[in-house]
């Protein structure tokens, strides 16, 4: 099986072939990644594909194509809530997304635990949501979720934190965790219960 790197630069050659083997590899967790947050994740995985595709010949390979592929992501979602909005201005920093949109996939959660933790991370602000989704479910480091976010792995690590006891509190209040537990504790059923 070829790497990203291989597939981009078979597909920039004019391998269609390549284009659609790299869409195929990323279209689950592309969908995963927007039908937490809204009600047109069919619609917004198209939006970031076309993206990709005008956009394959500027990516410059300074991250991986997954990191790439987030950060449009990223700024397809927040262009598509920023539309969604009526009279209330959107921010990503505090909006919560249960305020905008409720989903099939939050309705249709595979387990009580992962019910839990989705409305939990539902109950974030979207980038810290954002954060820990791409952190527990695609295991993106601090250097890939930099990349994704625009900003540095310090400020990854800080805003990690912040997300993590934002993310126990909510769980907390539902009575989904104890109080009590830690960060690891937490990281380690939050990846349990979302796969």
């Amino acid at each position: 099986m070829d790497d990203d790197a291989t597939l981009l630069t078979r597909w920039r050659d004019g391998d269609a072939t390549a284009g659609r083997a790299l869409f195929q590899r990323y279209f689950d967790p592309l969908y995963r990644f927007f039908a937490t947050k809204c009600d047109e994740p069919d619609e917004l995985v198209q939006t970031t594909f076309l993206a990709i595709v005008k956009a394959r010949d500027q990516f410059e390979g300074r991250s991986s194509f997954r990191t790439y592929m987030y950060q449009i992501a990223r700024h397809e979602l927040y262009a598509h809530l920023r539309r969604l909005q009526r009279t209330r201005l959107f921010d990503p920093n505090v909006s919560e997304l249960r305020d905008w949109v409720t989903t099939p996939a939050t309705r249709l959660a595979r387990n009580e635990s992962h019910r839990q933790l989705v409305e939990a991370l539902r109950a974030l602000p979207v980038d810290q949501q954002m954060l820990l989704e791409l952190h527990y479910w695609d295991e993106l480091d601090a250097a890939e979720l930099a990349a994704v976010l625009e900003t540095t792995p310090g400020a990854i690590r800080t805003r990690l934190t912040r997300a993590r006891t934002a993310l126990r509190e909510r769980l907390a209040e539902a009575a989904a965790l104890p109080v009590t537990s830690s960060d690891e504790a937490i990281d380690a059923w939050a990846r349990t219960v979302s796969r």
